[in-house]
């Protein structure tokens, strides 16, 4: 039987993976695809944006593509998935794996070269890494595993070149092009990229990546993990998206997943649950001083919000300082709360926390 061909889809906190995987699990392309959706922490966001019809772990999508989401070893997910496929309860030719933002997408390659079962069913097909147009050049100066990411790809994106001066642009594609001369680098707006970009690229040659890690086939002691400014939220009669900024916490440090811990000890990840609703006004309010003060420190934020009034969820992304919000799936008689994450560098989580509380109604 032949192999199923696996993309890993890398790239640092809030380059545009959950875009791009959203385009392909919800585009009629005729393609049968698995993704496996993994994120920094415990807390399932990426269920409600991606998905928003269910909190099974795997999916089956209108289009003939299948969600897997992952909290725990990435060869336990792959196997599961194998024996629902062989047992016809699923169907799928093809896997995209999101590594999480913070991840070294080499521990995750290491998996299709040394677990003989994983290797007797799937065959590493290409890195696919995306890098921000507006804060790439950031976040490799200032975190190894954003250059790691650049380093191990077959194909690079620059993502949010709208957002941008082409000449930025331009000027981040050189920077690339230096650190990885052979991957094709295109620029993307929106997670728009036709699928024969992305898959069937055959670009994973294990001697290029031997030549940037000379120990990728080793195993090793060091454990890796894997695993315009517009103030405004949602309220209960809004009906469009826009872009800007917010953030929110409250709870446990979380722990990342695919491996063990964080190379990155500064990058720290936490959440904030409730069942009381928000005041949108006030969380407008809050939100925005706190990017104004600590937009920097935030690499990446998601959630979904229960708002005051509104019967429908508020789900919101965001990067630094700058934040999508829209409108998710009406709450029906699931159980209304607020689930959100933040991942940052010494963020003020006590602030952070206590300021959220105080937007509740």
């Amino acid at each position: 039987m032949a192999l199923i061909p696996v993309t890993i889809l890398s790239g640092f906190l809030g380059s545009g993976k959950t875009t791009l995987l959203k385009h392909i699990l919800h585009e009629n392309h005729g393609k049968k695809i698995a993704v496996i959706e993994n994120e920094f922490g415990e807390e399932n966001i990426d269920n409600d944006i991606l998905i928003q019809d269910s909190s099974e772990q795997i999916v089956q999508m209108s289009n003939g593509c299948v969600c897997c989401t992952i909290r725990g070893d990435l060869v336990v997910a792959l196997n599961d998935l194998w024996e629902q496929r062989r047992d016809k309860k699923i169907s799928f030719d093809r896997v995209v794996i999101e590594t999480t933002g913070v991840a070294n997408p080499g521990p995750v390659a290491q998996t299709f070269f040394m677990d003989e079962e994983i290797a007797s069913h799937y065959m590493l097909d290409a890195i696919v890494t995306l890098v921000d147009a507006k804060h790439g050049n950031q976040q490799l100066d200032a975190h190894e595993e954003a250059q790691q990411q650049v380093g191990f790809a077959d194909r690079i994106f620059i993502t949010k070149t709208d957002l941008v001066a082409p000449a930025a642009v331009d000027a981040l594609k050189h920077r690339l092009m230096h650190m990885n001369p052979r991957a094709p680098i295109t620029g993307i707006t929106q997670g728009s990229v036709s699928l024969e970009q992305v898959l069937d690229l055959k670009g994973f040659n294990l001697n290029d990546k031997l030549d940037i890690d000379p120990h990728f086939l080793e195993q090793d002691d060091h454990d890796h993990e894997n695993c315009g400014h517009d103030h405004h939220v949602h309220g209960p009669d809004c009906d469009h998206s826009h872009d800007h900024d917010h953030g929110h916490g409250h709870g446990q440090t979380q722990t990342v997943q695919f491996m063990k811990k964080s190379h990155t000890d500064k990058i720290q990840s936490f959440v904030f649950k409730s069942d009381r609703p928000f005041d949108s006004d006030k969380l407008e309010s809050f939100l925005g001083g706190i990017l104004s003060v600590f937009g920097a420190k935030m690499l990446r934020y998601k959630g979904v919000l229960y708002v005051k009034g509104g019967a429908r969820k508020v789900i919101i992304q965001g990067v630094h300082e700058m934040m999508g919000s829209d409108l998710g799936k009406p709450w029906g008689s699931e159980k209304r709360e607020t689930r959100m994450v933040f991942i940052g560098i010494d963020l003020p989580k006590d602030v952070l926390l206590g300021g959220l509380e105080t937007c509740l109604v």
